[in-house]
């Protein structure tokens, strides 16, 4: 599951995780470590590499380019949000806040801050704003890509979508 910060990738992909009866890897949390320190590459892509390499099926969500071979050569489907930018921004105002307002611990102890909120370089909504188009031009690209012609892309351009996906008979997921 890829797509755009606040877009609602592990939303879905927890459902989707409970609907298929799959482990799911939210790549976040094995990356971001104690004190928004960043996991060792090496560690991280074996980590990833486990989890994918199990046999039954799982559910992935991040948008690690440092991993997405692992990912996507031993995936079937890839679902892309690729939601309008006012919609995502509206989500993940709210989720940040919402994160804020609850002291929610996020991964590893970490925590979303007024600090990093406000902070030039690690703002997710600069990051955010700024990835919109970027991510949307790259995941159309790959979605056309012959090589991978083996993975079958799921668009998800508005909630409702997301909605219909996670309400679909099983044989269709």
């Amino acid at each position: 599951m890829v797509g755009n910060s606040g877009s609602g990738k592990s939303t879905l992909a927890a459902e989707l995780s409970g609907l298929l009866r799959v482990p799911w890897l939210e790549l976040d949390s094995i990356f971001h470590m104690a004190g928004w320190t960043r996991r060792p590459a090496e560690e991280f892509r074996a980590d990833v590499d486990r989890f994918t390499a199990a046999a039954g099926g799982w559910v992935v969500d991040g948008n690690y380019s440092a991993v997405r071979d692992l990912v996507w050569s031993r995936a079937d489907t890839v679902v892309w949000f690729d939601l309008p930018r006012r919609t995502m921004m509206r989500r993940l105002l709210a989720r940040t806040l919402r994160r804020m307002a609850t002291g929610a611990e996020l991964w590893n102890g970490n925590k979303e801050s007024f600090r990093l909120l406000l902070d030039k370089d690690e703002s997710i909504f600069r990051q955010a704003w700024t990835a919109h188009a970027r991510l949307h031009r790259l995941f159309r690209g790959a979605a056309a890509d012959p090589a991978n012609a083996h993975l079958t892309f799921v668009r998800i351009a508005s909630p409702d979508d997301a909605g219909r996906l996670s309400r679909a008979p099983a044989e269709d997921r």
